[in-house]
């Protein structure tokens, strides 16, 4: 497990409980790549370069600019902008008690785990913990030099909490055009039978299962490469065949959901294909 960022209080009316916050993401998960020179495999410098001085610049020389107008920018210095950064107060304020249910998951930013800072401060984790359970606790805490919204729930034995975008941060659905098109007549028949294809293949979901196939084969790609290996990958998936009728569609989809909702409970599949081997040219030395 990560090592906790970030430690302080978590505060509730006149009850503060000392707690270490940890990261949810496991950022290690995920293939990172560097650009590298392919003549000489080097990994390739990014220099900041002034084009109107001819010439690159440090640290000491870059200020912040925004850019207001196509080409115009107000350029602010770190110190100015050190006096309006909220301070941190290494507090999670709670200030207001909601059903789980009633945060919109599209203002969920940035989810991490809350633990107890020392045995003494577990008991009384505990019992917020499971006071609150089915509810979210909503206040601000200051991370990375920025206040947030945050929702704070019960999970396990801890909390996990959520940071969370401001309204003013999302889009308007509304404003895409082509969303027009699908705001029409609902056929009632069609409808009743998407309905039971759903209800007959919907069975309790088990995220374990779904992975990232992209990530996989990256993986395995490289792991092959640093073996020295061949690379072996699958044959791809064959491309679904375009819908012709909709009622069709449907009533073929339903006579299958008995055979797709015993698969997903871990029924038995088929024989995969002999896959195919794809052999790379030997890396060019420097």
């Amino acid at each position: 497990m990560a090592r906790p960022f970030w430690k302080g209080y978590l505060k509730f009316s006149l009850v503060t409980i000392p707690v270490r916050l940890y990261p949810a993401i496991n950022t290690a998960a995920t293939v990172k790549f560097h650009q590298l020179h392919r003549e000489c495999q080097t990994r390739v410098q990014h220099r900041k370069w002034c084009p109107t001085c001819d010439r690159e610049v440090g640290a000491d020389e870059i200020v912040r600019g925004f850019e207001f107008e196509r080409g115009r920018y107000v350029a602010l210095e770190e110190k100015e902008i050190q006096r309006v950064r909220p301070e941190s107060t290494h507090t999670i304020n709670l200030t207001q008690f909601v059903p789980a249910s009633a945060i919109d998951p599209i203002l969920i930013d940035q989810p991490y785990f809350l633990a107890p800072d020392g045995k003494p401060a577990g008991e009384t984790f505990a019992v917020l913990r499971e006071a609150l359970k089915g509810t979210a606790a909503i206040g601000s805490v200051t991370l990375h030099g920025r206040e947030r919204l945050a929702a704070v729930e019960p999970r396990e034995n801890g909390f996990v909490v959520f940071t969370l975008r401001h309204e003013e941060e999302l889009r308007d659905i509304t404003k895409i055009p082509e969303l027009a098109d699908a705001a029409g007549h609902v056929p009632a028949d069609a409808l009743q039978l998407a309905k039971k294809v759903i209800g007959r293949i919907a069975p309790r979901i088990n995220f374990a299962k779904y992975h990232d196939t992209y990530e996989e084969a990256l993986r395995e790609m490289i792991d092959a490469r640093i073996a020295g290996k061949e690379v072996v990958t699958a044959p791809g998936k064959p491309r679904a065949t375009p819908v012709v009728s909709l009622m069709d569609a449907l009533r073929k989809s339903l006579a299958e959901a008995p055979q797709k909702a015993r698969a997903a409970k871990g029924s038995r599949r088929p024989a995969a294909r002999k896959p195919r081997v794809v052999r790379f040219p030997e890396r060019r030395r420097a």
